[in-house]
């Protein structure tokens, strides 16, 4: 086993004691295969949280989104986020005629399954913020990937914003329904849609 395969798995045993990281597939199965996933976005665990509660053998295939500049800017967070999480890499400060999207589109091309957090930014405020344009540009170029909504629970206090030592507590990341982009639907009704999709998966009497 690989130093990359053994920290992946020492990450999914450490969030698994942390957070429990229980995955619900309430409207779809984890089946291997292509997908983009796109959740609510609260903490910089959502996507470990989203990775551990994924069966093994979809992680490998399954990729975050990183931003460039932050999780190349050390040598250990470049290394985990490239050699255990495989993660795409976007840059958040790109010249006028860059397509912030090209990095996501080859790796869809390539059959990889993304997870994305359409908010952009994190949100310690309950419902998701508004769903910027990239899925929908997704769902306009890749019509035949399955977008699989998530909601995540109470990750958010493990680790809140601002804070670096996790406080364990149970958590869980819920999968609904996938959606696919439909004909003339304009990107307004399309992100509104989606966007309450992922909050109608969010469990009665959550707090978050």
């Amino acid at each position: 086993m690989s130093r990359a395969e053994l920290m992946g798995a020492l990450l999914s045993f450490i969030a698994r004691l942390i957070t429990g990281a229980q995955g619900h597939w309430l409207g779809v199965p984890p089946k291997a295969e292509q997908r983009i996933y796109f959740a609510n976005h609260q903490s910089h665990l959502d996507w470990v949280l989203i990775w551990a509660a994924l069966p093994r053998e979809l992680r490998a295939t399954t990729r975050p989104i990183a931003a460039k500049d932050y999780w190349t800017s050390g040598r250990f967070k470049h290394w985990i986020t490239r050699e255990v999480f495989n993660a795409v890499y976007v840059n958040r400060a790109r010249t006028a005629d860059e397509d912030p999207l090209e990095p996501l589109v080859d790796a869809l091309r390539n059959g990889d399954s993304l997870v994305i957090f359409p908010e952009g930014t994190r949100s310690n405020k309950g419902d998701p913020q508004p769903f910027k344009s990239g899925l929908y540009h997704l769902a306009e170029q890749f019509p035949t990937v399955p977008l699989v909504p998530c909601w995540i629970d109470n990750v958010q206090r493990v680790m809140p914003k601002g804070e670096v030592v996790p406080v364990p507590i149970l958590c869980t990341a819920t999968f609904g329904a996938p959606l696919h982009l439909a004909a003339g639907e304009d990107k307004r009704d399309f992100l509104r849609r989606a966007r309450e999709a992922v909050v109608a998966l969010r469990p009665a009497g959550s707090g978050a």
